[in-house]
């Protein structure tokens, strides 16, 4: 396998170099055949990648030990799903991932995009990204490089990898960082041929299945940290969890302007920059995690490819600056819109993301930058992140509120005024409600006030559009179906909007009202937390593959119902170290958390135990923003004229009788 890996690689690395030349030597004469030629390098390239990944994958299901990776990564004892996840589980391998992806999306665009005038030059960007990933495997961290000694059982899988949400995170991430790709190069071929050029709607629709994707990604990333990590949290602003969420912001914010764009031609070299950053966080984000620059726990791999990285992403840069500036000539100046529009309303909404990049951004690079200059490294915790968030995140569901009450050009503000009438008066009264309810701090009753708004502006759009359809005579399931059948678009946005406020109450009542303790007891003592009382009833070891395993046995009961939880240890023998399994109890109301802390000899144990409101609303709210994100990537179907529907022998010419 290693030899039929290698070989994949070297061919990929010919192959992307052949289809650079024979596009950029179409190009220049125009040959329609150099440039069918490259296009199908591409594909090619994509099939080497895919038969290295393959030959990864055989030699980690055979456990050839003779392959470093294999034997650094895997383990004879490990069981079939985390053999599957240690492909991504080191650095080489995460590389490879990142190839075969690319070869995906590859793929996808040289069947879809063929017909583009952009083509030729979308597929020399992704030949040029393809080439750079196949050399920095081939050079700087090859999967398929020898074990001098093979070690007879492997060296095994990073204890914390072990876990189900770790086999799905980083394919889901990978599958939004690399889809970033067509929509710069859909963009970088745009500002390469000028004028004419059909971008924003390809780019639209590459770009809202990579929301999904990264979307996705961090609603898996939140869970792994909640479930396995022991701490109780599923943020905590950590260099690697900031590193996904910049190409988030900046992609939700193209999602945003390209409405602009698309109305009126405004905004066009502002939209196209937030395309470029999206690319370049992406790789940024990908330097920062592969290059060990920054402490992370979920840091897993680390190497010296940093330097093939950052010259990448320094070409890059440069690029899609000298670009955006050449087209300065042609940008289309804004048109004559009110303060009080909707256009101003979205560009509000773009300044504020970047805001929100640029400060996650400096956050995460302080340390770097501080210990560039002082040579002491300075950590960036929550409470930066928190206060600069904060307020970004206010103004925002201020927004959410008032943007879809406005219209384009002008809006009158009696028309406003009367629209927004009744979801204001839903603010308040919830936030008088939970004043009324012990709730004093200004800030969260705020986001109450707020988060209704909002939620009653969001769902008075669906229930106008609905009625307008019911008046006609439709049933509300009915008249509320073809709603958003027809306007996938615009209603998958609305339904992003929901679950993102239904995550914001989840994320707010985790954040202000969790209860914690932390206790040691003797087999039949309790201790109480919050409505529960938790009953430990003793330890107990379990087996398992490559596992010894110490569970501890409570009983936790609130008056009505009694749950049992095995919080544990579990020692991986291979590698000898020690992690903690968590026993969650999870309800609409609240997730009652047990963490087995220590045992003594005596078998009294040590508890940390953490009573949270809210997580159900928080993993909810995402699925409900994911849900709507899919509606909105939703191609639409395209109405076809009753001519055209038509068979043809049914066909009446005009004129005809």
């Amino acid at each position: 396998m290693s030899t039929l890996g290698s070989f994949a690689l070297l061919a990929a690395l010919v192959v992307a170099a052949y289809g650079l030349v024979a596009g950029l030597a179409g190009l220049r004469r125009r040959d329609d055949a150099l440039l069918e030629s490259s296009r199908r390098a591409l594909v090619a390239w994509a099939a080497f990648a895919a038969l290295a990944s393959a030959a990864l994958l055989a030699a980690l299901l055979t456990r050839d030990f003779s392959i470093r990776y294999v034997a650094e990564t895997s383990s004879r004892d490990l069981p079939l799903l985390y053999t599957v996840t240690a492909f991504w589980g080191g650095h080489a391998g995460s590389l490879l991932l990142w190839a075969l992806v690319l070869g995906l999306y590859g793929v996808a665009a040289a069947t879809r995009l063929r017909p583009s005038a952009d083509a030729p030059l979308v597929f020399l960007v992704l030949l040029v990204t393809a080439a750079f990933f196949t050399l920095t495997l081939v050079l700087g961290s090859n999967p398929f490089a020898s074990e001098r000694i093979p070690p007879p059982d492997g060296r095994g899988l990073n204890p914390l990898l072990r876990n189900p949400w770790m086999a799905v995170h980083p394919p889901a991430l990978y599958l939004g960082f690399v889809g970033t790709t067509v929509p710069f190069a859909l963009v970088v071929a745009s500002l390469v041929r000028g004028p004419g050029s059909r971008w924003l709607e390809a780019t639209r629709a590459w770009m809202r299945p990579v929301w999904c994707f990264l979307t996705l990604g961090l609603l898996f990333g939140a869970k792994w940290s909640y479930v396995v990590l022991g701490w109780g949290g599923y943020w905590a602003w950590d260099p690697v969890e900031n590193a996904a969420l910049m190409p988030w912001l900046t992609s939700t914010a193209f999602l945003h302007s390209a409405q602009v764009h698309g109305y009126d031609g405004s905004l066009g070299g502002w939209t196209r920059a937030l395309v470029l950053l999206t690319f370049l966080l992406a790789i940024l984000g990908t330097f920062l995690t592969r290059s060990g620059v920054l402490s992370s726990v979920h840091a897993f791999a680390h190497s010296t490819v940093g330097v093939y990285f950052l010259a990448f992403l320094t070409v890059a840069s440069l690029a899609s600056c000298a670009l955006l500036l050449r087209s300065r000539r042609e940008a289309r100046p804004a048109a004559d819109s009110a303060l009080l529009s909707r256009e101003v309303a979205f560009l509000v909404n773009n300044v504020l993301f970047v805001v929100a990049v640029a400060a996650v951004l400096f956050g995460t690079l302080f340390p770097l930058l501080a210990e560039a200059v002082t040579g002491d490294r300075i950590n960036v915790g929550p409470p930066y992140f928190n206060q600069v968030m904060v307020p970004i995140v206010l103004l925002l569901l201020l927004l959410m509120a008032v943007g879809p009450l406005l219209s384009w050009r002008r809006t009158d503000p009696l028309v406003l005024s009367r629209r927004l009438a009744l979801p204001a008066a839903a603010g308040v009264l919830s936030a008088l409600a939970a004043a009324a309810a012990g709730l004093r701090r200004p800030l969260p009753l705020l986001l109450v006030a707020l988060g209704v708004l909002a939620a009653a502006t969001t769902v008075g759009e669906f229930v106008r559009g609905a009625g307008l359809r019911r008046n006609r005579g439709q049933a509300w399931p009915g008249a509320l179906l073809q709603l958003v059948g027809r306007g996938r678009t615009r209603y998958g946005g609305y339904l992003v909007h929901l679950g993102v406020l239904i995550m914001l109450a989840g994320i707010a009542a985790s954040s202000a009202f969790t209860t914690r303790v932390q206790v040691t007891v003797a087999p039949g003592e309790r201790f109480r937390l919050g409505r529960y009382e938790v009953r430990y009833d003793g330890v107990r070891a379990v087996g398992g593959p490559g596992l010894l395993i110490t569970e501890a046995r409570l009983t936790a009961a609130d008056g009505r119902t009694r749950v049992a939880l095995r919080p544990r240890h579990l020692l991986h023998t291979v590698s000898d170290q020690i992690t903690a399994e968590v026993a969650i109890r999870s309800s609409w109301r609240d997730d009652l958390y047990v963490v087995l802390i220590g045992l003594a000899a005596d078998r009294r144990a040590t508890f940390r135990a953490l009573l949270t409101p809210g997580m159900a609303w928080l993993w909810t709210g995402a699925l409900v923003a994911l849900a709507g994100g899919v509606l909105a990537a939703t191609p639409a179907r395209r109405r076809v004229p009753a001519r055209q529907a038509m068979p043809g022998a049914a066909v009446v010419p005009e004129g005809g009788g």
